[in-house]
């Protein structure tokens, strides 16, 4: 499936914008997305599950750089969000409460629920009766009432890459074990200021088998007939996301015709019910590299080295879940080495490839990470007090940066000043 990257007279070009020209202007490291990647995975993703009744979100986890978001909502998603900061973010990139974004995560506080049902969220999906009851009294001080959904934790398995991308087994923290899941849920109906909706489930990501979909959601949809039969208003079947995309050569694409019949069987067995799906890695993942200047070349103890001005502040993947991003310079070069491509950081596992071969870069040359659309930027952290890296958005032959980076005041901004006792 095209990415949107493409060699051109030995030059990567983000659609029609070398790379060089970028990084010249930008400086690195920055993260380069193509609008039309996103555009097109939307396309093919709509396909899969056309003649449903659906929605698709976006699951701003993967990526809630406001350039990405009001790309995907000008391509007709809806949003799937984890905090208020992932709410305030998705609301100010013009997606509508309570139409576009369903409100979700393990762990909401007081404020957050407060802000979900006051901006009227389409779903809250509670994850809890703890927390059913708290949106209960806020809904009730509120005087409004608000759609919640239901997550079940179905225990399942999955075949995932990484044990910790599975969320379905029983010993998750996620969600409501499915043999309590009729009882909370009958709290929910009980309680004032909620109206039960929706049965939501999350199995987990980088899933090429679809039977820990097809399991779950028989699971899911034996609970909404029984809860419709006691008079439960169910309208939303939430199947989650976890559609994989390809990191290493030898992984396919997903075979979507698949999954989007696994998604159909749901549908059509429960009946008169809205399919809604939160895919985050699977729309947003391929649309991007991390441009990064090699700094230094070095030998040690027999392994040979590329240091780069980009590490595990900009993409944690390799070091978090032992990732696989593929790598090439974007001038090309000759020679071949193999080589760990490394980042600037304190830590042994500040990497960003190990034993990689790729050709004989040296200090100055431009290197593409590749796949780092989803949980790169969104992953990034300050740590050594390194600057978040500029964000760019390509859209044919246009582009601009849709993030700035920060600099060394950006570091510092939300200092206080020394408490008095510390001048004396």
């Amino acid at each position: 499936m095209a990415t949107g990257f493409t060699r051109r007279d030995g030059a990567l070009y983000a659609e029609d914008v070398p790379l060089r020209h970028i990084a010249a202007e930008v400086g690195t490291p920055a993260y380069v997305y193509c609008a039309e990647t996103m555009r097109e995975r939307v396309r093919r993703l709509e396909e899969a599950l056309a003649g449903i009744p659906h929605r698709v979100h976006f699951a701003a986890k993967a990526n809630s750089s406001g350039g990405v978001l009001r790309t995907l909502r000008d391509a007709g998603v809806g949003v799937d969000v984890v905090s208020g900061g992932e709410l305030f973010k998705a609301i100010r990139a013009g997606f509508r409460p309570s139409e576009d974004i369903i409100f979700g995560g393990v762990g909401k506080t007081l404020r957050e629920i407060a802000e979900a049902i006051g901006v009227g969220v389409k779903l809250l999906n509670v994850e809890s009766e703890a927390e059913l009851r708290l949106a209960s009294e806020m809904a009730e001080e509120l005087k409004k009432t608000v759609a919640v959904g239901i997550r079940v934790n179905p225990d399942v398995e999955v075949e995932t890459a990484h044990e910790y991308i599975a969320t379905g087994d029983k010993e998750h923290k996620f969600g409501i074990p499915l043999d309590d899941a009729l009882r909370v849920a009958r709290v929910a109906m009980s309680l004032p200021g909620l109206s039960l909706q929706g049965l939501h489930m999350h199995v987990g990501s980088q899933l090429y088998s679809y039977a820990a979909y097809r399991e779950g959601a028989e699971k899911l949809v034996a609970l909404a007939k029984t809860l419709r039969g006691e008079g439960a208003p169910i309208r939303f079947l939430d199947l989650g996301g976890g559609l994989p995309v390809p990191y290493a050569p030898n992984e396919g694409e997903p075979d979507l015709a698949a999954y989007g019949a696994v998604m159909r069987e749901a549908v059509d067995a429960l009946g008169d019910v809205e399919l809604l799906v939160e895919h985050g890695r699977y729309l947003v993942a391929a649309s991007a590299v991390l441009v990064t200047e090699v700094l230094y070349r070095k030998h040690n103890g027999g392994v040979d080295f590329v240091v780069c001005d980009a590490g595990m502040t900009e993409l944690i993947r390799p070091s978090h879940y032992d990732a696989y991003h593929h790598v090439e310079p974007v001038e090309d070069t000759p020679g071949q080495v193999t080589a760990d491509v490394v980042g600037p950081v304190c830590e042994s596992g500040d990497f960003l490839a190990v034993a990689r071969q790729l050709p004989d870069v040296q200090p100055g040359d431009l290197l593409a990470i590749h796949t780092v659309g989803a949980y790169g930027s969104a992953m990034a952290s300050r740590y050594n007090a390194r600057g978040f890296a500029a964000e760019v958005l390509v859209d044919g032959n246009r582009w601009a940066v849709v993030t700035q980076p920060e600099d060394y005041t950006d570091l510092v901004r939300q200092d206080v000043e020394s408490p008095q006792w510390m001048e004396a």
